[in-house]
């Protein structure tokens, strides 16, 4: 039986070489994904903004990511298929039926797919474009979610507007964009059942997924799903669920591929973590009375996925939220609102963001030639300061103060310091783990009974103390500007 998933699985029309997880094997539709324009210009947008300012060789793309993400989708599905079929110690004489096969193969391929399109609707920088003030404005357009998606039912995906933009949109849109250009009918799939699992999106699965994901749950509850407990309506949106949780959860296969990509770029061995052992402990869980399908992992495995969260943890406060990084980070912004300044530029980033057509244009490298441009006539300007890599002077950190007391701290170094209050630049990063012990309520863990053997599912929190160790945390940086921007 899993020799047969594994022929089914092991199929691959072209092998990528990437340097965090070796080969990654592609199918043709697949292929036809990445060569088309609004995926390539990934490889000009870097997957950590201008982190290399300060970990030079941080110069990876979202392009690599992407793929690596798809890549580690992939693994997280087929480890729990392979612990299944393990598990249940059944042979590799035991043929799965052709329904079973179709239906693991449909959902594997729509993963892939959902994993390789998460990221696609990033601009410029990453996360900081959105955090410039004047993009901020630009994506809160009245109309610019219609304008986006002109001509194009976004009903299918989207149940309501919007009331303000995100990256997340973007890649929906994009999605759209590049599953409706190639033929996605011919390797058996539908652009509805990818999208549905990505972020923002509200979508009925096609026919196909719901045929797939009934057969799917059979296979995999077995008695519990002849129980009846669940009709057949409710069956396609917990498996979308848990596809769902695949490419954006707690454990997830885009933050498993980013912490290992960006570790392993910026030469840091914080943000490692044992993905074989984490995988290998991964389960199908579920639960007919709430109900509930998504991810489990085995009593043995905590110990990986608490690896896994605290090296995410200090990912977090040792390099994306490093005083030179986040120092960047704000030159960065103001550099960005600097040269939206110029009417001709400010035009241009604003019909890019309405139209599919001229938002490939959207690269890092469209900023850099602008900040080039500005540096040249002014030399006081913040364009300067990230084209010479001149960065903000570092006073003092604190965590975990609220705004008033982040105000107060900048108003007394200030004052100690004798210096102008408008000298002082504050930059904070908010831990990103305020909610951990609810959020990871949602994975539960497999324990085994020593008397009968038998399996239940437990909150992750009742079995394990370390979930608990997290709570609300801000890190605030205080800095001093450089000298070049009072020049003049």
């Amino acid at each position: 039986m899993r020799s047969a998933v594994n022929d089914l699985l092991g199929a691959y029309d072209k092998l990528i070489m990437d340097p965090v997880h070796g080969g990654i094997p592609l199918y043709r539709h697949e292929i036809k994904v990445i060569d088309h324009p609004l995926f390539q210009r990934l490889r000009n947008i870097c997957q950590n903004d201008i982190l290399s300012l300060v970990f030079p060789g941080a110069t990876h793309s979202r392009f690599l990511h992407s793929i690596g993400v798809m890549h580690v989708g992939t693994r997280m599905f087929r480890s729990m298929i392979d612990a299944y079929l393990r598990e249940r110690q059944l042979s590799d004489q035991t043929d799965l039926s052709l329904s079973q096969l179709d239906a693991i193969d449909y959902l594997a391929k729509t993963i892939r797919l959902g994993c390789l399109l998460h990221d696609s609707g990033h601009s410029s920088f990453s996360h900081q474009f959105t955090q410039a003030r004047r993009i901020h404005e630009l994506m809160s357009r009245p109309d610019r979610f219609e304008d986006l998606w002109e001509g194009v039912d976004y009903s299918i995906y989207h149940s309501e507007r919007p009331g303000e933009l995100e990256h997340e949109h973007y890649s929906v849109r994009v999605a759209h964009e590049v599953l409706s250009s190639i033929d996605l009918d011919a390797a058996g799939l539908d652009a509805r059942d990818v999208i549905g699992i990505m972020e923002t999106t509200d979508v009925s699965p096609s026919d196909a997924f719901c045929r797939h994901a009934r057969t799917f749950w059979n296979f995999i509850a077995g008695e519990d799903a002849e129980s009846g407990v669940l009709s057949d309506a409710e069956t396609p949106r917990l498996v979308m669920d848990l596809l769902s949780s695949i490419v954006s959860g707690e454990i997830d296969a885009d933050r498993a591929d980013y912490m290992l990509r960006d570790g392993f770029h910026s030469s840091v061995t914080i943000g490692g973590f044992n993905l074989d052992h984490l995988l290998s402990n991964l389960r199908f869980g579920w639960d007919v009375r709430e109900p509930w399908l998504g991810l489990a992992i085995t009593q043995k495995g905590l110990g990986a996925l608490e690896d896994f969260v605290y090296s995410r943890h200090q990912m977090y406060r040792k390099v994306y939220a490093h005083k030179t990084a986040l120092g960047f980070d704000w030159l960065l912004r103001e550099a960005i609102n600097e040269v939206l300044e110029d009417p001709e530029i400010f035009d241009w980033v604003d019909t890019c963001l309405s139209n599919m057509r001229y938002f490939a244009e959207l690269t890092d490298s469209f900023f850099w030639e602008a900040f080039r441009k500005v540096a040249r006539k002014k030399p006081s300007s913040y364009s300067r300061c990230i084209v010479d890599r001149i960065k903000l002077n570092h006073l003092d950190t604190r965590e975990d103060l609220s705004a008033r007391g982040i105000s107060d701290h900048s108003s007394w170094l200030a004052r100690e310091l004798n210096l102008d209050p408008e000298q002082v630049v504050t930059c904070s990063m908010r831990a990103r783990f305020s909610n951990i012990q609810d959020n990871f309520n949602g994975i539960k863990v497999l324990v085994r009974d020593p008397i009968n053997r038998q399996r239940s599912l437990k909150k992750i929190t009742d079995i394990s103390a370390f979930f608990s160790k997290f709570s609300d945390g801000t890190i605030s940086h205080f800095y001093v500007r450089p000298q070049v921007l009072d020049e003049h």
